[in-house]
């Protein structure tokens, strides 16, 4: 594994552990609603916060996996999980807003494609 891609598939893990933050710890933080969208009002409600805490375990464990096929150095586990982020990030981008596209997958596609080279 190369050393960029290295490192971008640490800064997709980081970028997941902060996810996995606001969505588990700072769920009803005013950051979490701005990055989010969703009103603080939402946010606290039972309901909506425990789906978030339940995503944001998803997100960490991600991240927890990158950053074993980073210290692993194994080539093949990183691009799958980059790949996984990447239609993450797609299916967000088609469901929700096209923007997630390049905000959450940005880092992962450009990872993937230089990995590739």
């Amino acid at each position: 594994m190369n050393t960029v891609t290295l490192i971008f598939i640490l800064l997709v893990a980081a970028e997941h552990l902060y996810i996995m933050f606001l969505e588990t710890v700072a769920t009803a933080s005013d950051n979490t609603s701005r990055i989010f969208g969703i009103d603080k009002a939402q946010l606290e409600r039972r309901p909506v916060s425990t789906l978030l805490k339940n995503q944001g375990v998803y997100n960490g464990l991600l991240a927890l996996l990158l950053i074993a096929s980073a210290v692993r150095q194994d080539l093949l586990w990183g691009q799958l999980l980059l790949c996984c982020v990447v239609l993450a990030a797609l299916y967000g981008a088609i469901t929700s807003k096209p923007s997630i596209l390049f905000k959450q997958g940005g880092l992962a596609i450009l990872g993937l494609i230089l990995s590739l080279i």
